[in-house]
């Protein structure tokens, strides 16, 4: 008879346990990994601003609710005030300089700087296969193609004239009109410098003049919305580049260092499940050689991990850029895509990396007073740059059938959820605003 009122006792005890922890946790509230709960993040990035990029893709993706994010070549939109040029002494000191004395390191930045625009036709490619050089770590190779290009120059090799690059010649078409009008669907535009050049290759005028001057027509062309990402052209990681890249834009697809994200490029062999930091960032490269299944497989793995980031990066569409990728293919990749969207938040780069870094320097606290519960969400960011709705995650009494949120004007009903700890919501909430508050609907 005692054993049986013992183990009646002891069941008695562990039921009010589990009811006075379940109490415990009402209130407790934390910032989601990913916005709407979601598991994963993917960018659709695109890079130049090739016409068929906004004629062919950008129709699919608003067909499927998709926003994206197109760095720009601003320097040849009409209306833009920068356009090419070199920053410097007159380029015949120059040229007539390189008769007598060879390219070394303290005259490299210079004379790469000013080549495309020596007054000749084709000279620019040089300046392209030499900042290709520096990216890969071979300067001495690099000084070799300046120092051609110069003896070619004084040889009259070269018509007269000036003859941008491909890039340049492929994004033509596309006006500020237009891109205000994708702006206004929901797109992110951000620069890809005035020029489309090898960053690593130009000195600090010439490469400040092409990140800070593309910001500037951006700028006035679009408002600051639109100043916050950007990414060298070429994909560089080049330390002196992000160096200085990285003071003008808040956010960079080259690089975007922060001891909470670990980024994966796209060379890179490295799969983003075995790295253990709080944000993986895994850049892919869809090009013509890549097949489909391959492009499926990244959405998949992103999809099966709780903190990974998929930038996927595209240039050519339909013909029209490099690597070209055909609207067919796009298609079938998108809906894919779609068809996972219950995993996966879909944004510009922008949002993602602003939703990362609000949530890393964010401070939630929920407390239950009555039958409300208030929920004050801050940051420690710029309030001008980082106003993203967070997702919120907030535990509330089982007896919540429905929950209303209440911040400042904005009401939202949302329907409560179960997990091992009891019954909770999602929800947006503004950081640095007025609290949130809970009730029972």
């Amino acid at each position: 008879m005692f054993k049986k009122i013992t183990l009646v006792s002891a069941a008695i005890i562990s039921i009010i346990s589990a009811c006075n922890r379940k109490e415990e946790v009402i209130g407790q509230t934390e910032i989601a990994n990913w916005q709407y709960g979601k598991k994963a993040a993917v960018s659709l990035t695109y890079d130049d601003g090739s016409t068929n990029q906004f004629a062919k893709a950008l129709p699919i993706m608003n067909e499927l609710g998709f926003p994206a994010t197109f760095f720009i070549i601003t320097g040849q939109i009409p209306g833009s005030q920068y356009q090419g040029r070199f920053i410097g002494r007159p380029v015949k000191e120059i040229i007539a300089e390189t008769a007598t004395q060879p390219t070394n390191k303290e005259n490299f930045f210079e004379r790469a700087s000013a080549v495309g625009f020596l007054g000749y036709q084709g000279t620019i490619d040089y300046h392209s296969q030499a900042g290709a050089l520096v990216d890969a770590g071979k300067p001495e190779e690099a000084y070799k193609v300046i120092d051609e290009v110069y003896k070619k120059v004084r040889e009259g090799a070269f018509k007269p004239g000036y003859l941008a690059n491909k890039e340049v010649a492929e994004a033509r078409g596309v006006t500020w009109d237009k891109i205000r009008s994708y702006a206004a669907q929901g797109h992110e535009f951000a620069s890809h410098t005035v020029t489309h050049p090898r960053l690593a290759a130009l000195d600090e005028p010439n490469m400040l003049y092409e990140l800070e001057k593309s910001k500037e027509d951006i700028l006035k062309q679009l408002g600051p919305k639109y100043t916050f990402s950007a990414e060298g052209p070429y994909g560089t990681e080049n330390e002196r580049v992000v160096e200085y890249a990285k003071k003008i834009y808040p956010a960079l697809r080259n690089r975007m260092p922060e001891p909470f994200l670990a980024e994966i490029n796209r060379g890179s062999d490295e799969q983003p499940g075995s790295l253990k930091k709080e944000y993986v960032q895994w850049q892919r490269g869809a090009t013509t050689k890549t097949p489909l299944p391959l492009m499926k497989s990244w959405v998949d793995t992103v999809a099966a991990h709780d903190n990974n980031w998929l930038v996927l990066v595209i240039h050519g569409v339909e013909g029209i850029g490099w690597e070209a990728l055909p609207t067919t293919l796009l298609d079938e990749y998108f809906r894919y895509i779609k068809a996972k969207e219950d995993k996966l938040w879909v944004a510009t780069f922008g949002d993602v990396a602003k939703y990362m870094r609000e949530r890393m320097n964010g401070k939630v606290q929920g407390e239950q007073k009555g039958n409300i519960i208030t929920v004050n969400l801050t940051h420690s960011l710029d309030k001008n740059l980082y106003d993203l709705p967070l997702t919120l995650k907030t535990y509330v009494p089982a007896t919540w059938k429905a929950v209303k949120v209440k911040q400042g004007t904005k009401e939202q009903q949302v329907q409560p959820e179960k997990d091992e700890k009891g019954s909770f919501v999602l929800y947006q909430a503004l950081p640095n605003t007025q609290p949130a508050e809970l009730s029972g609907v």
